[in-house]
């Protein structure tokens, strides 16, 4: 559930939000596409850029990059197996699926809290796996669910090293970080919420990027590429959210037509 995007004084879900989104950019004639794409790259002499997808490719001659970001797994064993199967990292998607079972979830942040509150709508017990000795989310997100003490246990300096189970996910393996000792917590399902990996891969090496693999831009959103722009969880900056993602989409598409208007421009001076 949003509750901090403006004009919407009561709770909005994520999905209603992207849906209106995409509604409004269809209703001024945009057209989408869903393709992967693999790579970018501009060929000797051209303004234009080349867009590499998996079924084909799109020239433009400049280009915002808006992929986001997504949810940074565990990296540990079980986990792969389980993943989509008993391993959620969406509560509001998956959290009817555990009414009346126990469930943990890992991670200490804002995302992780709001989730694990969300959860306590419909389980029975809900453990919170975290590696530090308190929460980094903020203070009303801390309040909230501390006061979940009916539901709501805490594993404090603890990581999860195994996720267990037959044909579903049976139980969790502890690991403390205060003496390194191990405990089997028994549980119906995994949630994870340990941070996010901006989906920019396709642009390693071509972009100037920090050593999480965000994009770095200038004010206008521009990369060190000229007409290649960036937005949202993709690029490197101090606060991701939806009110953010928006003004920098703003700034970008501006700074994307002043740019093609420049190229245009100097085009026709040549000739």
């Amino acid at each position: 559930m949003v509750e901090n995007y403006p004009g919407f004084p009561e709770p909005i879900s994520g999905y209603e939000v992207i849906d209106k989104m995409v509604q409004q950019a269809q209703n001024f004639g945009v057209e989408i596409q869903n393709r992967e794409v693999t790579g970018i790259c501009i060929p000797d002499g051209a303004d234009y850029k080349s867009i590499s997808m998996s079924d084909g490719s799109l020239s433009a001659l400049a280009i915002i990059v808006a992929t986001g970001a997504e949810h940074r797994r565990l990296g540990i064993p079980g986990e792969d197996r389980f993943w989509g199967n008993g391993i959620s990292c969406c509560a509001t998607c998956d959290g009817r699926f555990y009414e009346n079972k126990n469930v943990v979830v890992v991670g200490g942040g804002d995302t992780a809290v709001k989730e694990a509150i969300f959860l306590t709508k419909f389980v029975s017990k809900l453990t919170l796996v975290h590696r530090r000795d308190r929460l980094r989310a903020t203070k009303i997100l801390q309040d909230r669910i501390m006061a979940k003490t009916d539901k709501v246990e805490f594993a404090w300096e603890t990581v999860v090293s195994e996720i267990m189970g037959d044909a579903k996910v049976e139980a969790v393996r502890l690991k403390s970080l205060k003496d390194g000792k191990y405990t089997i917590l028994e549980c119906d399902g995994v949630f994870v919420f340990v941070g996010f990996i901006p989906n920019t891969g396709f642009l390693k090496g071509f972009v100037n990027m920090d050593e999480r693999g965000y994009v770095i831009t200038d004010e206008n959103m521009a990369t060190s590429v000229p007409g290649i722009f960036a937005c949202g969880d993709a690029r490197k900056k101090l606060l991701r959210q939806i009110v953010t993602a928006c003004g920098e989409g703003a700034t970008a598409a501006y700074a994307a037509e002043m740019y093609i208007e420049e190229l245009k421009g100097t085009a026709y001076e040549s000739r």
